[in-house]
């Protein structure tokens, strides 16, 4: 029997339309800033594109219909996400840029009905922004969160938190902070983490300075976080306390995902760019275009585009299933990090100076693409995890046959 990997047609209608927005309304305005959201305006560009997006009818695709979004799962997201990434301002425009998009997938699946109510919903509908301060700096909780050092303790009337957190997306203008905090055990131990809400203007909670990293096109910066005997409310506990790592997969393999879908997007502007330039551009008596070397490149981003999708599709397929899909989705975001960056430097090389001018998008597609291969976990360890796997099953399998 023939496997199905076509969309329903209502998808492939929101992708259509998906794509017609990005390119009629937000690609001039990420031209005319060079991919900076700051520059472009900041919060009142996310506020203007929003609305745009509703009025277009592509508003938050990935939220439940009851909070005004198309409810898609992960495996219908991958297409229209692959849309909206094609412009860097794409994702904020429909509400699916990160940290929020992730946040409303947790969300969904973890919080209470009081707290779907004051967090989830405004959140869902872009009427606030959030952030999720899980990274630490050395030696706390990075690549290896059970470094978590941040800690809540119980008190009168709650939880105190304290701790320093960095590297926070969207930190500054967020409304509420979802906040991974240690409740029992000490870093360096499996476990014993918690997951608070906390309204932004909460006392003890302060937003520090903006780290400055190559990519512009977050909105809210990378920020430095401080939570100073930070008291929530019992209520404020996302889930069981003590269950935060578990509840973090809930989100993480998810986003992975949608990172990868986004960024596919944006290499493939970047090809279509430069296979565009090479169609047209003479040299040594014939087109790029018609020059063996040159194909290669555009053949070789094909294959990468290629088998990124096709990565992407199965660990989509084991998430709506149900199934934890931790090798898949390491697997796929390890090689579409590494891919879409290649894509978007081969096509800068194919386009020679003008590769890394202003006056194409491909050398801010690459300083935009390049943390990829760090953000949601380095390749080095998905690689890492990747292979601990392999060897245990091995074993696994060794044991069973003795």
């Amino acid at each position: 029997m023939a496997i199905d990997l076509s969309h329903p047609a209502e998808v492939r209608e929101l992708a259509e339309r998906t794509r017609a927005f990005i390119r009629e309304q937000v690609l001039p305005v990420e031209d005319q800033h060079d991919g900076n959201i700051t520059a472009a305006g900041g919060e009142k560009l996310r506020v203007e594109l929003q609305a745009a997006a509703r009025d277009a009818g592509v508003f938050a695709p990935h939220a439940p219909v009851e909070y005004g979004g198309h409810g898609l799962g992960m495996s219908d997201r991958a297409p229209v996400f692959e849309e909206a990434g094609y412009s860097l301002f794409g994702p904020t425009a429909l509400n699916i840029a990160a940290p929020d998009e992730g946040n409303v997938h947790m969300l969904a699946h973890i919080a209470d009905p009081e707290q779907k109510q004051r967090f989830l919903e405004p959140l869902a509908r872009g009427e606030v922004r959030s952030a999720f301060a899980m990274t630490e700096p050395a030696p706390g909780a990075g690549s290896d969160p059970s470094a978590l050092t941040t800690r809540a303790v119980c008190a009168e009337g709650g939880w105190r938190i304290s701790g320093h957190k960095w590297f926070i997306t969207g930190a500054d203008g967020a409304g509420f902070f979802i906040i991974m905090a240690r409740t029992s055990g000490e870093p360096g131990e499996r476990g014993g983490a918690t997951m608070f809400l906390a309204p932004a203007d909460s006392p003890g909670l302060r937003v520090g300075r903006h780290i400055d990293t190559t990519d512009k096109s977050m909105i809210g910066g990378h920020c430095e976080v401080f939570f100073e005997d930070l008291l929530v409310p019992e209520s404020a506990v996302l889930g069981e306390v003590d269950r935060g790592f578990d509840y973090a997969q809930v989100r993480l393999g998810p986003a992975r995902m949608t990172h990868v879908m986004r960024w596919l997007g944006a290499a493939r502007r970047g090809h279509d760019v430069a296979v565009t330039h090479v169609a047209q551009r003479r040299g040594f008596g014939s087109r790029l275009g018609d020059l063996g070397m040159v194909q290669q490149m555009i053949a070789d981003n094909e294959i990468d585009i290629a088998a990124t999708r096709a990565l992407l599709t199965r660990a989509c397929w084991e998430l709506d299933r149900g199934e934890p899909a931790s090798n898949a989705t390491s697997i796929a975001k390890t090689y579409a990090a590494e891919a879409i960056f290649r894509i978007v430097d081969r096509s800068t090389q194919m386009c020679g100076g003008l590769g890394v001018a202003a006056d194409l998008p491909l050398a801010r597609l690459a300083r935009e693409v390049r943390p990829f291969r760090i953000y949601d976990g380095p390749s080095e360890v998905h690689r890492w995890a990747i292979a601990k796997r392999a060897v245990s099953a091995a074993k696994r399998a060794q044991r069973d046959a003795e």
